[in-house]
């Protein structure tokens, strides 16, 4: 198994059922969902849809010899506990180095300092990447800051390289940028023009490899 530690919108907020339809998957129930008649639509959205709607705060993780579920359960809660909510920027669809995403529009303070929490957090739950992993990550060029954060927290992009973002699709080229873009922004515009605040942060599950990432906990901020 492995463990997430997400951002991920609410059961009644618009955005979660505009996320469910694009991905066509319910990261609650697993449930499949009907999409947009797009051509090659469940295609260039299949990893996105594996992993559930979600901004990554602590990458997944598969549990350090020693730990267990209810443990990383009671130290999250606790965590989250300590935390306090705030407002989430506006957000908008972007290209994100070739991917469709949604994306903060002004720098939040609060969101950078959510993730390291959680990142530093629950670092003590996290078994250490077996040597292929670290290989395949090195396979993608990666700055020595980045390379750093892979030794040191099993992750390239955390703390100062990290960045907030909800993967829509897989990487496209750009004559499918130029269909998929603007199709994406139409299909997400009523939900992002809503305001909303980061009031609880969620613990998302995969039963193996290849399994999709489920929503199994959500925790609320109480600080």
């Amino acid at each position: 198994m492995r463990v997430g530690v997400y951002y991920a919108p609410t059961a009644d907020d618009p955005l979660f059922a505009a996320s469910t339809a694009w991905l066509g998957r319910d990261p609650v129930t697993n449930a499949p969902a009907r999409q947009p008649d797009l051509a090659e639509m469940a295609a260039i959205t299949a990893d996105a849809r594996s992993y559930g709607f979600h901004a990554t705060l602590k990458p997944p993780m598969r549990l350090a010899a020693g730990r267990n579920w209810a443990s990383l359960l009671a130290a999250a809660t606790a965590l989250a506990a300590r935390l306090k909510p705030f407002d989430l920027p506006p957000l908008a669809v972007m290209d994100l180095h070739g991917f469709l995403a949604l994306r903060e529009t002004v720098a939040s303070p609060e969101l950078q300092g959510l993730a390291d929490a959680c990142v530093a957090g629950l670092d003590g739950f996290r078994a250490p990447p077996p040597a292929e992993e670290l290989a395949r990550r090195r396979r993608s060029p990666l700055t020595p800051d980045q390379d750093a954060m892979l030794v040191r927290w099993g992750y390239p992009y955390v703390f100062e390289t990290w960045f907030f973002h909800m993967t829509l699709t897989r990487r496209l080229s750009a004559a499918e940028r130029a269909v998929w873009l603007p199709a994406a922004q139409a299909h997400f515009a009523a939900a992002v023009a809503l305001p909303r605040r980061v009031e609880d942060i969620c613990l998302f599950t995969q039963a193996g490899p290849g399994a999709p990432f489920v929503l199994a906990e959500r925790l609320p901020l109480l600080g």
